[in-house]
């Protein structure tokens, strides 16, 4: 498993583990099956998703115990034309899901997720990252679904992105709430840096590419604590 840690920069931690690469199950690096979570285990669960892929890929994850935290880790690159979904069904009261999902795209990418609320008191909390390298396009949609008599849930899913200046991006959030929750946030940003932090690191004897790979590495590590 080290390799994964070294090679995608992914934050080990305590936990039970399912593990896919360039979009395939290892079994042999997983201390689960794939498929539903319908059991209580001691550690946290951490779904880790890594690799490069093209064409499509689906991710489905289901909650189905309550007082169960998941975790989900994704670093992947496409080169190819590339769509990957995600969906998540939360029916475990008190039951968390947090998940940091890192893309980098060269190509064509289309990514959806989608976020279902099917009991009160669960939380689905996703933080998107994407870079855009030079030429690519990227379509990033999710959506936050909260069900009837699925009060106090938390949900906040967000996009944040860093990208090459003939990149193209296209951000479509949307939320279908059908009960009152403690909190609902949907977000999209560009990351730029600022003039001043640009000038620091010239100051500091960096060049231009330089400079853009200490800005890209700054944006993939400033993700927040599981």
């Amino acid at each position: 498993m080290s390799y994964i840690w070294d090679d995608f920069n992914i934050k080990p931690f305590p936990a039970e583990t399912i593990v896919y690469r360039n979009g395939e199950y290892c079994a042999d690096l997983s201390t689960l099956p794939n498929g539903a979570i319908d059991k209580n285990y001691d550690l946290p669960v951490h779904i880790i998703y890594v690799g490069e892929i093209a064409g499509k890929h689906r991710l489905n994850i289901d909650i189905n115990v309550p007082n169960q935290k998941v975790c989900l880790s994704v670093n992947i690159k496409n080169k190819k034309p590339a769509f990957f979904n995600i969906f998540i069904k939360n029916t475990g009261k008190n039951s968390d899901f947090y998940g940091h999902i890192l893309l980098d795209n060269y190509d064509n990418l289309t990514y959806d997720c989608t976020a279902h609320h099917l009991s009160a008191n669960t939380g689905i909390f996703l933080e998107n990252k994407l870079i855009a390298n030079k030429n690519s396009i990227s379509k990033l949609s999710g959506v936050a679904i909260i069900d009837k008599n699925c009060s106090d849930c938390n949900s906040d899913i967000n996009f944040n992105a860093v990208a090459a200046r003939d990149a193209k991006i296209e951000f479509l959030p949307a939320q279908r709430i059908s009960s009152v929750p403690t909190n609902a946030d949907h977000s999209a940003s560009i990351y730029s840096p600022k003039q001043v932090q640009i000038e620091y690191l010239r100051a500091a004897g960096l060049g231009t590419l330089e400079i853009d790979q200490v800005i890209r590495e700054a944006f993939i590590n400033d993700f927040s604590l599981f």
